[in-house]
């Protein structure tokens, strides 16, 4: 079963536009790059030619002998079948980190050749920029991420009628009780799988939790092995603690990272590096404290108190053992990682509808925390994220009190409402947030 993705619009919107620069595709392994680029050049293009740097080593040596976009064109186009023609077909460079020339030529197709579409995308690039020093022509590409496959695309895939009907919504008010048990089935689901495309495929395809694990535990393997490949070799074992940290890090009760969780005695400076690693790797997202929820907010990052959160929540339960069975039990006992799944799947969301940037979090003198904090505009929005129909507690009445933001929201799996400002949310709408900040603005004009 084939999974539509969103890319692929950012992909066209980025082909009608008077000025595109060659993209450079970021993203962890497995997401899908390659498929969404070929995808891609075969709806929207005559023609689509991949180079692919990894398998095609001779290719290099293109490269290396000339910076002329219309030489290079002439001698890549010895190696495909297909015609490379200006506007009519897409180039893809694959794996392109294998040879800096050909990331250090996108400057001059954008400069020189801009008549030519060029998507570039590789394994790890940032990690393979950043360990051979490399150079990125900055200010020449146009530099787009991917991220998994978002709920919002999974619910499309699994479920076409409830998510027409969620897009069709023009008032906060209850959804019907089918709807809302559709969507919590459908979520549940998606915790399982995860956005990885292969396990995605899996589950919709019927073909077992069994595979669906096994799918999952073969990408955290290539992920081990990634270690040994990509990262410096006294970097390895610390890379390994601090990725296997996560579940540890997570179901505390508060989810502040803290080092000597990953190795007693461990310090800040001695994980610094393999942090980093796992950052341009794609695997994880860092999610840092901010003092108060100021204007602009990113003034107020506290970059020595954060939390970090796995790219991808079913990998995430993959890595905690969490058996899948659990997921499907609404009142299993797993109460503080149920939570972190929850904040995990969230932020996913999250990330897919604020134009990529992670959010923060706040925290008051230990009395209240709230769990992600998000500039949209003109608008610091409060988010609070309760993992079933629980909501006990006063963190966001506690936020409220003391900033009055105009609009707050709780995350959880009661039903849509609108109250004094607070927008109780069902966790599967997350991507929807824009849709519901809309209506709230008008409801408040």
């Amino acid at each position: 079963m084939e999974i539509k993705r969103d890319i692929i619009s950012v992909f066209k919107t980025w082909k009608d536009s008077a000025l595109h620069k060659p993209i450079l595709l970021k993203g962890a392994r497995q997401i899908g790059k390659t498929w969404a680029m070929e995808k891609f050049g075969k709806e929207c293009f005559k023609y689509c030619v991949k180079f692919d740097f990894d398998r095609q080593p001779e290719l290099i040596s293109i490269f290396q002998t000339t910076k002329s976009p219309e030489r290079i064109i002439s001698e890549l186009a010895l190696y495909c079948d297909e015609p490379i023609i200006a506007g009519e077909t897409l180039i893809i460079f694959d794996e392109i980190q294998e040879c800096e020339n050909a990331l250090n030529s996108l400057k001059y197709f954008c400069e020189d050749a801009p008549e030519y579409h060029i998507i570039a995308a590789g394994s790890l690039l940032g990690v393979a920029v950043r360990q051979k020093q490399m150079s990125v022509p900055v200010g020449k590409v146009k530099v787009v991420r991917m991220y998994p496959i978002t709920f919002r695309e999974f619910l499309r895939a699994v479920d076409v009628n409830t998510y027409n009907y969620i897009n069709s919504i023009s008032e906060i008010k209850q959804l019907p009780e089918i709807i809302l048990n559709k969507l919590k089935t459908a979520y549940r689901q998606y915790q399982i799988c995860g956005g990885m495309p292969e396990s995605v495929v899996a589950l919709l395809d019927g073909r077992g939790v069994g595979e669906i694990e096994d799918i999952l535990q073969g990408i955290l393997d290539l992920y081990e092995l990634d270690f040994s490949r990509y990262a410096a070799a006294r970097d390895i074992p610390r890379i390994q603690a601090l990725w296997h940290s996560l579940p540890a890090q997570l179901s505390k009760e508060n989810r502040k990272f803290i080092y000597r969780v990953v190795k007693h005695g461990a310090r800040s400076k001695d994980y610094e590096d393999a942090l980093m690693w796992l950052v341009e790797a794609g695997m994880i997202h860092v999610v840092y404290n901010i003092s108060k929820p100021g204007f602009p907010i990113s003034a107020y990052e506290q970059m020595d108190s954060f939390k970090v959160y796995a790219s991808d929540c079913g990998l995430l339960r993959r890595l905690a053992r969490l058996p899948a069975s659990v997921i499907l039990d609404s009142i299993a006992n797993y109460t503080e990682f149920k939570g972190a799944l929850a904040e995990n799947a969230v932020l996913q969301s999250l990330i897919s509808v604020t134009d990529n940037q992670i959010p923060y979090y706040w925290t008051s003198e230990g009395k209240a925390e709230i769990e992600f904090v998000i500039q949209k505009d003109e608008l610091i929005i409060p988010i609070e994220v309760k993992a079933e129909d629980n909501i006990k507690g006063r963190s966001i009445v506690v936020y409220n009190e003391k900033y009055h933001p105009r609009v707050r929201i709780r995350y959880s799996m009661l039903n849509l409402q609108y109250n004094c400002g607070l927008l109780s949310c069902p966790l599967p709408l997350v991507e929807w947030l824009d849709l519901f900040i809309k209506l709230i603005l008008e409801k408040k004009e």
